[in-house]
């Protein structure tokens, strides 16, 4: 059994690492709350966009740049957006996992290269020599802005013909506990099948033009996709880190707890041998 110094040290490393795990699900709370606030109120303007666009986009047909190509797909960017800290649980290990999924099973055969969004997903990948452009420099200020220089860079990586499909590869947020993986094709635009049913919502009357609506239009909505992406990760992230701190915390209070019951015992199994040796030294004299 350990000496009571030792088990003495242990509980004040233990109840050290206690506070700062509770502090740091206190931040992440307090930030997850601002960041599930943004994204919920962007979900149902970006998914309601998000069919208009399907369907304008079967509506244009070839008119559409952004529409897939005559052909198989053979060069396919997959731009898995992580974190750049960690202490957040699986929250990076899932998106990196799933890219490596998906090179291997949905892509395979296929020229796959990865487009990094986030410190700690690039530094894992950058074994795999596949690494064409990163950026973990979006999260320390996201907004429209940066958000759409991002995205502009995606749309002519597409629109140059050096891939034939960009694929975001995120965590999608449901509530603090719970972190959807998802995986969703940015581009080209998958148009709505053309049936009977969807004929009759892409029946439009263009105003302005089709072209002025291909330039202006559609760019900007898929801007906007791709800023609730990295919302939708921010939010996910915060409430993966609180998750795992409030576990820490939790642990660490259970070891702590462990660590005080065996200092106790320690203690009285010394005070008891001392006992016995008084009571062994007086009856020696007598």
């Amino acid at each position: 059994m350990a000496n009571l110094k030792e088990i003495r040290s242990r509980i004040s490393s233990v109840s050290s690492t206690m506070q700062i795990t509770a502090a740091m699900k206190m931040v992440s709370a307090a930030k997850l709350k601002k960041a599930q606030d943004a994204i919920i109120a962007m979900k149902p303007y970006a998914y309601k966009l998000k069919q208009l666009l399907e369907h304008l986009s079967a509506a244009l047909g070839s008119e559409n740049m952004y529409n897939p190509r005559q052909g198989a797909v053979k060069k396919v960017l997959l731009v898995p957006i992580t974190s750049n800290r960690g202490l957040c649980g699986a929250f990076n290990a899932s998106v990196i996992k799933k890219a490596l999924e998906l090179e291997q099973t949905t892509y395979q055969g296929k020229q796959v290269q990865l487009y990094t969004i986030g410190k700690k997903g690039n530094d894992v990948l950058k074994k795999f020599d596949k690494i064409v452009a990163h950026n973990s420099q979006i999260f320390d200020k996201l907004s429209f802005t940066t958000a759409a220089v991002l995205a502009e860079e995606l749309m002519q990586l597409y629109t140059s013909g050096k891939y034939d499909q960009i694929v975001l590869v995120y965590n999608s947020f449901k509530n603090a506990a719970t972190q959807i993986l998802t995986d969703e094709i940015f581009l080209p635009i998958q148009p709505v099948a053309n049936t009977k049913t969807s004929a009759l919502h892409t029946d439009y009357i263009y105003e302005p033009s089709k072209q002025e609506i291909v330039e202006e239009l559609i760019p900007r909505s898929l801007k906007i996709q791709l800023f609730k992406a990295l919302r939708d990760s921010v939010a996910a992230e915060h409430g993966a880190r609180m998750t795992a701190m409030h576990k820490a915390t939790d642990n660490a209070q259970d070891l702590k707890n462990e660590l005080i019951l065996t200092y106790n015992k320690a203690r009285q199994a010394t005070i008891t041998g001392e006992i016995i040796e008084i009571v062994g030294g007086s009856e020696a004299l007598t």
